[in-house]
Protein backbone atom coordinates (compact mmCIF):
# COMPACT_ATOMS: atom_id res chain seq x y z
CA UNK A 1 0.00 0.00 0.00
CA UNK A 2 2.94 2.37 0.79
CA UNK A 3 4.09 3.63 -3.06
CA UNK A 4 6.38 5.81 -3.54
CA UNK A 5 4.52 8.77 -3.92
CA UNK A 6 3.99 8.49 -0.15
CA UNK A 7 7.55 7.59 0.63
CA UNK A 8 9.26 10.64 -1.30
CA UNK A 9 6.88 12.90 0.54
CA UNK A 10 7.77 11.33 4.32
CA UNK A 11 11.25 11.78 3.63
CA UNK A 12 10.54 15.29 2.87
CA UNK A 13 9.26 15.97 6.02
CA UNK A 14 11.81 13.97 7.84
CA UNK A 15 15.09 15.32 6.22
CA UNK A 16 13.11 18.55 7.47
CA UNK A 17 12.73 17.23 11.10
CA UNK A 18 16.48 16.08 10.68
CA UNK A 19 17.80 19.48 10.16
CA UNK A 20 15.90 20.72 12.74
CA UNK A 21 16.97 18.34 15.50
CA UNK A 22 19.95 19.51 17.21
CA UNK A 23 21.33 16.26 18.05
CA UNK A 24 20.94 14.69 14.43
CA UNK A 25 21.37 11.10 14.84
CA UNK A 26 20.43 9.06 11.94
CA UNK A 27 19.48 5.78 13.25
CA UNK A 28 17.01 7.55 15.47
CA UNK A 29 15.94 9.58 12.22
CA UNK A 30 15.84 6.27 10.02
CA UNK A 31 13.44 5.00 13.00
CA UNK A 32 11.02 7.53 12.55
CA UNK A 33 10.59 7.47 9.05
CA UNK A 34 9.39 3.99 8.81
CA UNK A 35 7.26 4.71 12.18
CA UNK A 36 5.88 7.29 10.03
CA UNK A 37 5.27 5.21 6.90
CA UNK A 38 3.76 2.75 9.42
CA UNK A 39 1.30 4.97 10.59
CA UNK A 40 0.21 5.50 7.21
CA UNK A 41 -1.05 1.92 6.82
CA UNK A 42 -2.54 2.35 10.05
CA UNK A 43 -4.69 4.85 9.12
CA UNK A 44 -5.54 2.53 5.79
CA UNK A 45 -6.82 0.29 8.01
CA UNK A 46 -8.27 2.66 10.56
CA UNK A 47 -10.71 4.20 7.21
CA UNK A 48 -11.60 0.60 6.67
CA UNK A 49 -12.57 0.40 10.18
CA UNK A 50 -14.79 3.24 9.96
CA UNK A 51 -17.19 1.66 7.51
CA UNK A 52 -17.84 -0.97 9.57
CA UNK A 53 -18.29 1.12 12.77
CA UNK A 54 -21.41 3.17 10.24
CA UNK A 55 -22.56 -0.61 9.05
CA UNK A 56 -22.77 -1.25 13.38
CA UNK A 57 -24.30 2.19 13.91
CA UNK A 58 -26.86 1.61 11.04
CA UNK A 59 -27.75 -1.79 12.38
CA UNK A 60 -28.50 -0.18 15.71
CA UNK A 61 -30.53 2.39 14.68
CA UNK A 62 -32.73 -0.39 12.62
CA UNK A 63 -33.19 -2.75 16.02
CA UNK A 64 -34.25 0.43 17.57
CA UNK A 65 -36.81 1.26 15.13
CA UNK A 66 -37.94 -2.68 14.84
CA UNK A 67 -38.56 -2.49 18.27
CA UNK A 68 -40.93 0.59 17.49
CA UNK A 69 -42.83 -0.82 14.78
CA UNK A 70 -43.52 -3.42 16.39
CA UNK A 71 -44.91 -1.68 19.60
CA UNK A 72 -46.64 0.72 16.99
CA UNK A 73 -47.66 -2.14 14.46
CA UNK A 74 -46.27 0.30 12.02
CA UNK A 75 -44.25 -0.92 9.14
CA UNK A 76 -40.82 -2.56 9.54
CA UNK A 77 -37.81 -0.73 8.58
CA UNK A 78 -35.34 -1.93 5.80
CA UNK A 79 -32.47 -3.76 6.66
CA UNK A 80 -30.94 -3.80 3.58
CA UNK A 81 -28.03 -0.80 4.26
CA UNK A 82 -27.43 -2.61 7.79
CA UNK A 83 -26.90 -5.90 6.48
CA UNK A 84 -25.05 -4.68 3.26
CA UNK A 85 -22.95 -7.52 1.90
CA UNK A 86 -20.08 -5.80 1.26
CA UNK A 87 -19.94 -3.97 4.56
CA UNK A 88 -20.60 -7.38 6.56
CA UNK A 89 -17.71 -9.07 4.31
CA UNK A 90 -15.62 -6.39 5.80
CA UNK A 91 -16.83 -6.33 9.39
CA UNK A 92 -15.98 -10.10 9.12
CA UNK A 93 -12.04 -9.67 7.69
CA UNK A 94 -9.41 -11.77 9.74
CA UNK A 95 -7.01 -8.91 9.15
CA UNK A 96 -8.89 -6.44 10.03
CA UNK A 97 -9.89 -7.48 12.99
CA UNK A 98 -6.51 -8.77 13.88
CA UNK A 99 -5.37 -4.53 13.05
CA UNK A 100 -8.16 -3.58 15.40
CA UNK A 101 -6.84 -6.10 18.41
CA UNK A 102 -3.46 -5.27 17.95
CA UNK A 103 -3.68 -1.51 17.32
CA UNK A 104 -6.43 -1.18 20.26
CA UNK A 105 -8.27 1.27 17.93
CA UNK A 106 -11.84 1.69 17.51
CA UNK A 107 -14.39 4.33 16.63
CA UNK A 108 -16.31 3.63 19.63
CA UNK A 109 -14.29 6.83 20.95
CA UNK A 110 -15.46 8.89 18.56
CA UNK A 111 -19.14 7.64 18.41
CA UNK A 112 -20.50 11.22 17.43
CA UNK A 113 -18.50 11.35 14.31
CA UNK A 114 -20.18 8.04 13.50
CA UNK A 115 -23.65 8.89 14.07
CA UNK A 116 -23.26 12.79 12.20
CA UNK A 117 -21.80 10.44 9.43
CA UNK A 118 -24.85 8.28 9.48
CA UNK A 119 -27.11 10.85 9.17
CA UNK A 120 -24.87 12.46 6.41
CA UNK A 121 -25.40 9.53 4.39
CA UNK A 122 -29.26 8.77 4.95
CA UNK A 123 -29.76 12.65 3.75
CA UNK A 124 -27.48 11.61 0.83
CA UNK A 125 -28.84 11.04 -2.57
CA UNK A 126 -26.80 7.79 -3.01
CA UNK A 127 -28.37 6.40 -0.16
CA UNK A 128 -31.73 6.97 -1.53
CA UNK A 129 -31.27 5.47 -4.77
CA UNK A 130 -29.77 2.20 -3.48
CA UNK A 131 -32.55 1.86 -0.80
CA UNK A 132 -35.12 2.55 -4.14
CA UNK A 133 -33.38 -0.15 -6.19
CA UNK A 134 -33.94 -3.58 -6.33
CA UNK A 135 -30.71 -4.44 -7.02
CA UNK A 136 -30.34 -6.74 -4.10
CA UNK A 137 -27.04 -7.71 -5.48
CA UNK A 138 -23.16 -7.64 -4.02
CA UNK A 139 -22.02 -5.67 -6.68
CA UNK A 140 -24.62 -3.09 -6.27
CA UNK A 141 -23.37 -2.83 -2.33
CA UNK A 142 -20.30 -3.23 -2.84
CA UNK A 143 -20.80 0.07 -5.48
CA UNK A 144 -22.62 1.67 -2.99
CA UNK A 145 -20.11 2.10 -0.87
CA UNK A 146 -17.45 3.44 -3.32
CA UNK A 147 -20.01 6.20 -3.80
CA UNK A 148 -20.48 7.26 -0.12
CA UNK A 149 -17.02 6.89 0.38
CA UNK A 150 -15.95 8.86 -2.54
CA UNK A 151 -18.83 11.73 -1.30
CA UNK A 152 -18.75 11.72 2.19
CA UNK A 153 -15.46 10.24 3.68
CA UNK A 154 -13.00 11.54 0.94
CA UNK A 155 -13.44 14.98 1.54
CA UNK A 156 -14.58 15.58 4.89
CA UNK A 157 -13.31 18.32 7.23
CA UNK A 158 -14.62 16.97 10.04
CA UNK A 159 -12.75 13.94 9.89
CA UNK A 160 -9.62 15.21 8.53
CA UNK A 161 -9.85 17.26 11.96
CA UNK A 162 -11.08 14.11 14.09
CA UNK A 163 -7.65 12.71 12.43
CA UNK A 164 -5.50 15.09 13.02
CA UNK A 165 -6.69 15.45 16.63
CA UNK A 166 -5.34 11.33 16.61
CA UNK A 167 -2.00 11.57 14.94
CA UNK A 168 0.09 14.32 13.33
CA UNK A 169 1.20 12.15 10.58
CA UNK A 170 -2.49 11.51 9.31
CA UNK A 171 -3.77 14.60 8.04
CA UNK A 172 -0.61 14.70 5.83
CA UNK A 173 -1.11 11.08 4.60
CA UNK A 174 -4.94 11.03 3.91
CA UNK A 175 -5.34 11.68 0.46
CA UNK A 176 -2.86 9.10 -0.67
CA UNK A 177 -4.21 6.69 1.47
CA UNK A 178 -8.18 7.09 0.39
CA UNK A 179 -7.42 6.40 -2.74
CA UNK A 180 -5.84 2.34 -1.76
CA UNK A 181 -9.25 2.80 0.50
CA UNK A 182 -10.88 2.63 -2.50
CA UNK A 183 -8.83 0.29 -4.41
CA UNK A 184 -9.68 -2.03 -1.85
CA UNK A 185 -13.40 -1.67 -1.55
CA UNK A 186 -13.13 -2.29 -5.67
CA UNK A 187 -11.14 -5.22 -5.26
CA UNK A 188 -13.10 -7.46 -2.42
CA UNK A 189 -14.45 -10.63 -3.66
CA UNK A 190 -17.08 -12.22 -1.90
CA UNK A 191 -15.72 -15.98 -2.86
CA UNK A 192 -13.03 -14.97 -0.13
CA UNK A 193 -15.54 -14.32 2.16
CA UNK A 194 -13.78 -13.86 5.81
CA UNK A 195 -9.84 -13.93 3.80
CA UNK A 196 -9.89 -11.78 1.50
CA UNK A 197 -6.59 -9.98 1.77
CA UNK A 198 -6.50 -6.58 2.45
CA UNK A 199 -3.60 -3.99 0.93
CA UNK A 200 -0.06 -5.28 2.43
CA UNK A 201 1.88 -2.44 3.63
CA UNK A 202 4.38 -2.77 1.18
CA UNK A 203 4.19 -4.07 -2.14
CA UNK A 204 7.58 -5.60 -2.11
CA UNK A 205 10.76 -5.41 -0.08
CA UNK A 206 12.45 -3.62 -2.70
CA UNK A 207 10.01 -0.24 -2.10
CA UNK A 208 10.75 -0.40 1.26
CA UNK A 209 14.30 -0.74 1.03
CA UNK A 210 14.23 2.45 -1.83
CA UNK A 211 12.95 4.43 1.46
CA UNK A 212 15.95 3.56 3.72
CA UNK A 213 18.31 3.80 0.83
CA UNK A 214 17.07 7.18 -0.38
CA UNK A 215 16.74 8.70 3.08
CA UNK A 216 19.89 7.55 4.05
CA UNK A 217 21.56 8.69 0.87
CA UNK A 218 20.56 12.45 1.22
CA UNK A 219 21.77 12.31 4.87
CA UNK A 220 25.02 10.68 4.33
CA UNK A 221 25.78 12.48 0.89
CA UNK A 222 24.54 15.79 1.66
CA UNK A 223 27.84 18.07 1.78
CA UNK A 224 28.58 16.19 -1.83
CA UNK A 225 25.26 17.27 -3.03
CA UNK A 226 25.52 20.89 -1.71
CA UNK A 227 28.83 20.92 -3.91
CA UNK A 228 26.56 19.64 -7.06
CA UNK A 229 24.10 22.70 -6.19
CA UNK A 230 26.67 24.95 -5.94
CA UNK A 231 28.89 23.97 -9.24
CA UNK A 232 25.68 24.21 -11.12
CA UNK A 233 23.98 27.40 -9.91
CA UNK A 234 26.25 29.85 -11.31
CA UNK A 235 23.92 31.07 -13.95
CA UNK A 236 20.71 31.60 -11.06
CA UNK A 237 20.11 33.47 -8.27
CA UNK A 238 21.33 31.17 -5.28
CA UNK A 239 19.66 33.81 -2.49
CA UNK A 240 16.12 32.55 -3.90
CA UNK A 241 16.50 29.10 -2.49
CA UNK A 242 13.72 28.47 0.12
CA UNK A 243 14.82 26.15 2.91
CA UNK A 244 11.97 23.58 1.11
CA UNK A 245 13.66 23.90 -2.55
CA UNK A 246 17.12 23.00 -1.20
CA UNK A 247 15.94 20.24 0.89
CA UNK A 248 13.58 18.64 -2.39
CA UNK A 249 16.91 18.80 -4.69
CA UNK A 250 19.05 16.88 -2.41
CA UNK A 251 16.52 14.59 -2.33
CA UNK A 252 16.35 14.42 -5.84
CA UNK A 253 20.15 14.43 -6.58
CA UNK A 254 19.98 11.34 -3.91
CA UNK A 255 17.32 9.69 -5.92
CA UNK A 256 19.20 10.53 -8.71
CA UNK A 257 22.29 8.79 -8.00
CA UNK A 258 21.56 5.89 -6.14
CA UNK A 259 18.87 4.35 -8.16
CA UNK A 260 19.80 3.56 -11.70
CA UNK A 261 16.60 2.08 -12.40
CA UNK A 262 14.67 4.75 -12.37
CA UNK A 263 14.84 7.86 -15.17
CA UNK A 264 15.62 11.45 -14.97
CA UNK A 265 13.00 12.78 -16.28
CA UNK A 266 10.42 10.32 -13.24
CA UNK A 267 12.91 12.08 -10.66
CA UNK A 268 12.71 15.24 -11.63
CA UNK A 269 8.55 15.29 -12.30
CA UNK A 270 8.41 13.84 -8.49
CA UNK A 271 10.30 16.22 -7.12
CA UNK A 272 9.00 19.78 -9.27
CA UNK A 273 5.52 18.62 -8.29
CA UNK A 274 6.31 17.97 -4.29
CA UNK A 275 7.84 21.84 -4.65
CA UNK A 276 4.54 22.68 -5.34
CA UNK A 277 2.58 21.45 -2.64
CA UNK A 278 5.26 22.14 0.15
CA UNK A 279 7.33 24.94 -1.01
CA UNK A 280 6.99 28.48 -2.17
CA UNK A 281 4.57 29.48 -5.51
CA UNK A 282 7.50 30.07 -7.65
CA UNK A 283 9.48 26.99 -6.31
CA UNK A 284 8.35 23.97 -8.99
CA UNK A 285 9.36 26.43 -11.91
CA UNK A 286 12.37 27.27 -10.53
CA UNK A 287 13.47 23.27 -9.08
CA UNK A 288 12.62 22.23 -12.51
CA UNK A 289 15.61 24.33 -14.18
CA UNK A 290 18.11 23.61 -10.90
CA UNK A 291 17.27 19.81 -11.53
CA UNK A 292 17.84 19.79 -14.82
CA UNK A 293 20.50 21.56 -14.59
CA UNK A 294 22.19 19.46 -12.10
CA UNK A 295 21.21 16.20 -13.56
CA UNK A 296 22.88 17.43 -17.07
CA UNK A 297 25.91 18.56 -15.22
CA UNK A 298 26.25 14.91 -13.38
CA UNK A 299 25.87 12.87 -16.87
CA UNK A 300 28.17 14.98 -18.39
CA UNK A 301 31.10 14.33 -16.16
CA UNK A 302 30.41 10.80 -15.62
CA UNK A 303 28.98 11.08 -12.42
CA UNK A 304 25.72 10.10 -12.98
CA UNK A 305 25.15 6.83 -15.93
CA UNK A 306 21.75 7.68 -16.96
CA UNK A 307 20.37 9.29 -20.43
CA UNK A 308 18.74 12.70 -20.18
CA UNK A 309 16.26 13.63 -22.90
CA UNK A 310 13.96 16.20 -23.34
CA UNK A 311 11.13 16.14 -20.77
CA UNK A 312 7.36 16.64 -22.04
CA UNK A 313 5.54 18.51 -19.69
CA UNK A 314 3.66 16.56 -16.88
CA UNK A 315 0.22 17.14 -16.16
CA UNK A 316 -0.30 17.86 -12.75
CA UNK A 317 -2.36 15.63 -10.81
CA UNK A 318 -5.70 16.94 -8.97
CA UNK A 319 -4.88 17.88 -5.04
CA UNK A 320 -7.21 18.78 -2.74
CA UNK A 321 -7.34 22.02 -1.00
CA UNK A 322 -4.81 22.07 1.81
CA UNK A 323 -5.75 22.01 5.03
CA UNK A 324 -4.86 24.24 7.46
CA UNK A 325 -2.57 22.06 9.03
CA UNK A 326 -0.59 21.99 6.31
CA UNK A 327 -0.86 25.52 5.32
CA UNK A 328 0.71 25.95 8.59
CA UNK A 329 3.37 23.84 8.10
CA UNK A 330 4.10 25.09 4.69
CA UNK A 331 4.18 28.56 6.04
CA UNK A 332 7.24 27.27 8.79
CA UNK A 333 8.78 25.71 5.72
CA UNK A 334 8.90 29.05 3.49
CA UNK A 335 9.99 30.57 6.28
CA UNK A 336 12.62 28.95 7.52
CA UNK A 337 16.36 30.20 6.32
CA UNK A 338 18.83 27.84 8.08
CA UNK A 339 19.93 25.71 5.23
CA UNK A 340 19.43 28.78 2.60
CA UNK A 341 21.78 30.56 4.61
CA UNK A 342 24.20 27.68 4.79
CA UNK A 343 23.98 26.99 1.30
CA UNK A 344 24.63 30.63 0.59
CA UNK A 345 27.53 30.94 2.67
CA UNK A 346 29.41 28.15 1.43
CA UNK A 347 28.57 29.54 -2.44
CA UNK A 348 30.61 32.63 -1.25
CA UNK A 349 33.64 30.75 0.26
CA UNK A 350 33.97 28.87 -2.62
CA UNK A 351 34.24 32.12 -4.96
CA UNK A 352 36.23 33.74 -2.04
CA UNK A 353 38.99 30.35 -2.73
CA UNK A 354 38.69 30.26 -6.01
CA UNK A 355 39.43 34.03 -6.53
CA UNK A 356 42.56 33.19 -3.67
CA UNK A 357 43.69 30.26 -6.09
CA UNK A 358 43.87 32.71 -9.31
CA UNK A 359 45.61 35.43 -7.80
CA UNK A 360 48.53 32.81 -5.69
CA UNK A 361 49.01 31.71 -9.31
Amino acid sequence: MINRELIRIKIVQLTYAYYQNGNKLMDSAEKELLFSLSKAYDLYNYLLELIVAITREERRRVEVASQRAQRDGSTMPSQKFAYNKFAVQLEENKQLAEFAETQKQSWNTSIEFVRNLCNQIEQSQTYADYMADKDSSYEADREVWRKLYRQLIQENEDLDQLLEEQSLYWNDDKEIVDTFVLKTIKRFDPSTNSKQELLPEYKDQEDKDFAQKLFRATILNADQYQRYMSETSRNWDFSRLAYMDVIIMQIAIAEMLTFPNIPISVTINEYVELAKLYSTPKSGGYINGMLDAIARYLVSTGKLMKTIEDRPQRRPAPRRQSTPRLNRAQQALEDGEVLRIRYAEQHAEEEAKAKEDISEE
